[in-house]
């Protein structure tokens, strides 16, 4: 495979004009930690844009960052640690699921738009997404947005970016909003709830006054896998509810104290503090019990979108019927679940219960041959598809960046 690495945009805009000359559809990636999700793709040539690594500007007063698609996440996070600020809508680590080194980019988190437990109150990738410089599928850079959180130039298209996973444009460049990073937390844990008794208290601490900031249920097995804080929470053999409740310190501590009281008919609470836990939501957020070296590292891993309201009968449905181990966070709207081994990941089953309760399902990890055999992310409706496949040709009409990553090629 041939290996374009590029310095500057002028490089990818290059890149890109050869590629559309010579018909040569491109592989996009930063480091290449997420390069296991997704339909496998047929090319030849790699571009590469680990170069494009700088910090453009910081301005911690106007709470923005614009940094280049390359920059590693990890140095971008510790830059906002060294001023007390975070992306707030908790970006996935995916190295332990996939099995991957720790070497995520800023652009591969944007283009995957995995946000993390805060979701249900910061919002998603997307939303933090000020702007962005990129290069089209004609070899033509352009910017979308601007670096102001109240951007009114046009069409917001820089949004469309989140979550495209590299089939729109070349990313080189993007402004984000960051936030201050909450003074204290305090967790609540309720220990041997079953899903659906545990779907309903955390429906009750979302709808409470006391602006619950993380909601999450781990079944007894996942405890079990789980390790580090997780691991030290309690019984193996007992399911963990979670809920998390930011800010100054006496603000935290007197919200966590009345949702525990007005919690009580579920059971007593436990409150874990500060840097304990943050390392649960951390584990949380990165999927930790179905790592790929743990008990479950064998299995293949869905990402399923669902109403809150239906997630604890969905989730409890796939563990008695499928088998399936089961993680839920967003209140119930998100879960995670690990099924056993099988030619379609268990694909036939599971997309029609999920797609009965108005959700959708991702294929998050599974083997290069299970990618094949099956669609990794959930198929549209055919009025949704046409309306995709437009946008998509309206930046890429030759289909030259990452072909084929998110919509199956019938097999030739």
């Amino acid at each position: 495979m041939d290996t374009l690495k590029v310095r500057d945009a002028q490089d990818v805009e290059q890149v890109v004009r050869a590629a559309l000359a010579s018909g040569q559809p491109l592989e996009i990636v930063g480091h290449g930690s997420k390069r296991g999700i997704g339909q496998p793709m047929a090319t030849n040539a790699l571009l590469d844009l680990s170069a494009l690594n700088a910090v453009s500007s910081y301005e911690p007063n106007e709470l923005i960052i614009t940094v280049q698609a390359g920059a590693p996440l990890d140095d971008v996070t510790s830059l906002l640690d060294s001023k007390n600020q975070q992306f707030a809508f908790e970006p996935m680590n995916t190295s332990r699921l996939l099995g991957t080194p720790d070497i995520g980019t800023v652009g591969g988190m944007i283009g995957a738009g995995l946000a993390g437990p805060r979701r249900i109150k910061a919002g998603g990738a997307r939303d933090h997404l000020l702007g962005a410089h990129a290069v089209s599928g004609f070899g033509d850079s352009f910017k979308a947005g601007g670096k102001v959180v109240k951007n009114v130039t046009g069409y917001d298209l820089c949004k469309l970016l989140a979550g495209s996973w590299g089939t729109l444009a070349v990313m080189t460049e993007v402004t984000l909003k960051v936030m201050p990073r909450a003074e204290s937390e305090r967790t609540l844990v309720l220990h041997g709830l079953d899903d659906i008794r545990a779907n309903r208290a955390m429906t009750a601490a979302l709808g409470s006054p006391f602006d619950v900031s993380g909601a999450a249920h781990l079944p007894g097995a996942a405890v079990r896998a789980g390790e580090g804080p997780l691991a030290e929470l309690g019984s193996p053999q007992q399911a963990l509810t979670l809920l998390r409740l930011e800010g100054i310190t006496a603000s935290a501590a007197h919200r966590a104290a009345s949702l525990v009281t007005a919690l009580a008919d579920f059971g007593e609470a436990g409150i874990i503090e500060d840097a304990t836990s943050a390392a649960i939501w951390n584990s949380v957020r990165d999927c930790v019990p179905f790592a790929a070296s743990g008990a479950f590292g064998d299995r293949p891993v869905w990402r399923i979108v669902c109403p809150p309201a239906s997630g604890g009968a969905l989730g409890a449905g796939l563990a008695r019927d499928a088998g399936a181990e089961v993680i839920y966070d967003w209140g119930g709207g998100l879960i995670w679940a690990a099924l056993p081994p099988s030619a379609d990941a268990g694909a036939a089953m599971l997309r029609p219960r999920v797609e009965a309760v108005g959700g959708h399902a991702t294929l998050l990890r599974a083997s290069e041959a299970v990618r094949r055999a099956v669609d990794v992310f959930h198929p549209q409706a055919n009025g949704l598809a046409s309306l995709s496949e437009r946008v998509r040709r309206s930046f890429d009409p030759n289909n030259i960046l990452n072909r084929g990553r998110m919509v199956r090629r019938p097999a030739t």
